[in-house]
């Protein structure tokens, strides 16, 4: 594997003086494993033996330390991982052989390295094992992040090849120009300096997926640590005080076939609506003290910003006050198979940031 490079200048975020070079490098196994740095993991994970695996979007890995380099080790699966170091421009490791990683070329000092994912997995989960030290490496603590945001969607939630200059894509195409990294999850939890997390599949929906295909939908993956729905989340360290969800897009883009439940548009709607309340009373009861944010785009001819506001309308009408709905129009949809492209991103993010602020969502 070549190496690959990131230019830094590390000072303005760390104290360190700019390093030349920043290289991100295959490199051996260390001595002792046994003692990795702490780390701060952003997203639903689960531990196998030495390797954490994941599998829903954007996941990243945190930790902060002082010295000049830190190794870190990547498991199977496909993936496509951005190295960040002090916050610059990052290194692209694309489907990186399984083993050990050196991050060298640091200047002397305190110093913060983010892994994180940018690569849809629905194939199969992917590993990561952890930060290890180098001869000098100290382990710093990380920031505490006081602000947390929950994201759950479909494709435009992932960024489904959000960085690709065309509509025409193969199957491969999206794979590689997705960017979860530069999507609405992780732009609108920049904006507030927030933790966040990313539950969204790309092609899935409330009641029914993209074309009628057979899969789980969206409520029914969501209660799950991976896609094999072997392990349910009960994790209790986790307590966003923002919930965001787009979903819609693929219950209402393609017409309906003879062989599905739904008989008529009529039908598919109100099972849509009863559905949506569902999953969004369930997560109140999940989040007692969140406040949920609902969005949606205009396409299918208005139909599924349509339901969307239906679906607060009834929300409200149930006693649901900490709710609000973000209309979105306007988008170019220039990306993969007329997904958002990075600008669409940007403006999606905006207009939920402009919502959690007018709402006072976060607590001052």
């Amino acid at each position: 594997m070549k190496p690959f490079v990131v230019l830094a200048a590390a000072a303005a975020l760390t104290g360190a003086a700019p390093a030349a070079t920043v290289r991100v490098l295959p490199t051996a196994a260390p001595a002792d494993t046994s003692h990795p740095l702490p780390m701060r993991t952003g997203g639903r994970t689960q531990t196998d033996g030495a390797m954490i695996e994941r599998q829903w979007p954007d996941t990243y890995f945190d930790v902060g330390f002082r010295g000049t380099g830190v190794l870190f080790r990547v498991g199977e699966g496909e993936v496509h991982l951005h190295v960040v170091v002090d916050g610059q421009p990052p290194a692209s490791l694309v489907r990186p052989k399984p083993g050990f990683y050196r991050i060298d070329g640091l200047a002397p000092g305190p110093h913060r390295v983010r892994v994180e994912v940018v690569s849809e997995s629905q194939a199969g989960p992917t590993g990561f094992g952890g930060f290890f030290p180098i001869a000098g490496t100290t382990a710093l603590p990380l920031p505490p992040a006081t602000r947390r945001i929950e994201f759950i969607g479909d494709s435009h939630t992932v960024g489904y090849g959000n960085t690709s200059a065309t509509r025409e894509c193969t199957t491969d195409d999206v794979w590689a120009t997705t960017d979860s990294s530069r999507g609405v999850g992780a732009l609108t939890a920049a904006a507030f300096g927030a933790e966040y997390r990313v539950h969204a599949i790309s092609g899935r929906g409330i009641v029914r997926n993209y074309d009628g295909f057979s899969a789980d939908t969206i409520p029914s993956a969501y209660p799950f640590l991976l896609f094999d729905k072997a392990v349910a989340d009960r994790s209790e360290d986790w307590s966003p005080q923002v919930v965001v969800i787009g979903i819609g897009t693929n219950d209402f883009s393609t017409a309906l076939h003879p062989s599905e439940k739904w008989k008529t548009r009529e039908d598919l709607r109100a099972d849509f609506e009863r559905s949506y309340a569902r999953f969004v009373s369930g997560l109140r009861t999940r989040y007692p003290n969140a406040f949920f944010v609902l969005w949606a785009t205009d396409i299918a001819a208005g139909e599924v910003e349509a339901e969307g506001r239906r679906v607060v309308e009834r929300l409200n009408a149930a006693g649901e006050r900490r709710v609000a709905f973000v209309p979105v129009h306007g988008l170019a949809m220039t990306a993969c198979h007329g997904h958002p492209d990075l600008a669409d991103d940007r403006a999606i993010a905006a207009a939920l940031g402009t919502a959690i602020t007018a709402h006072h969502a976060f607590p001052s």
